[in-house]
């Protein structure tokens, strides 16, 4: 199954698009908490406090959105509100946790240390995955002259990348060879929640 035929199908049908964009949302707004609960308590840098900010606010935007479809639908974060609930709700946490002993096992660090690596590194991996995401659901919303749009969101996806590859290079110089095995596991929670929204969606 292509990501492109799946929100092809998803956008033809106003409530599993709605479904589709609080999924975002509920992704987006996992990962701002994400950010905020790896914070030093003094040391927090303004970076993440931009990036924790711009997460809750995509998170809001694509909420938002919805109510171009209909003001009445996925009103909460609920399961039946999102697509592949289960595979929605693990994969950041999931990411977070195999991550964490990836790097456990591989780097020796204090664990104010573990909690920002893996900050950087699944945040790093989450926003390579948004600079594949956004742009295909963009491309298809403008071939379709949709009402929805997610340009403001491309926009700044782009920059929290550059923001994440810059703190990365002052982690350390081989970050790039850690970094190989962490995408590896995102790749395949990434593949797992694909699936589950296309069981759901072309049922």
């Amino acid at each position: 199954m292509q990501f492109y035929d799946l929100l092809e199908k998803i956008t033809k049908d106003n409530k599993i698009h709605a479904k589709w964009l609080n999924t975002l949302s509920f992704m987006e707004n996992a990962g701002a908490r994400k950010i905020s609960a790896c914070e030093h308590s003094t040391n927090v840098s303004l970076i993440q406090l931009k990036h924790a900010a711009e997460e809750h606010r995509h998170a809001y935007y694509l909420k938002k959105q919805i109510g171009k479809l209909n003001p009445d639908f996925c009103k909460t974060y609920d399961n039946e509100e999102l697509l592949g609930s289960s595979a929605t709700r693990q994969y950041l946490h999931a990411l977070d946790i195999k991550t964490c002993r990836y790097l456990q096992n591989n780097l020796s660090l204090t664990k104010e240390e573990l909690k920002y690596a893996a900050y950087l590194f699944v945040t790093y991996a989450i926003e390579l995955r948004a600079d594949d995401l956004y742009p295909v659901y963009q491309d298809i919303l403008t071939k379709e002259s949709h009402k929805i749009m997610v340009k403001s969101i491309i926009l700044e996806e782009e920059g929290h990348l550059e923001e994440m590859i810059s703190q990365l290079n002052d982690f350390s110089a081989d970050w790039k060879s850690h970094a190989e095995h962490i995408l590896k596991i995102e790749e395949r929670l990434h593949d797992q929640w694909l699936k589950a929204i296309g069981q759901e969606v072309f049922n």
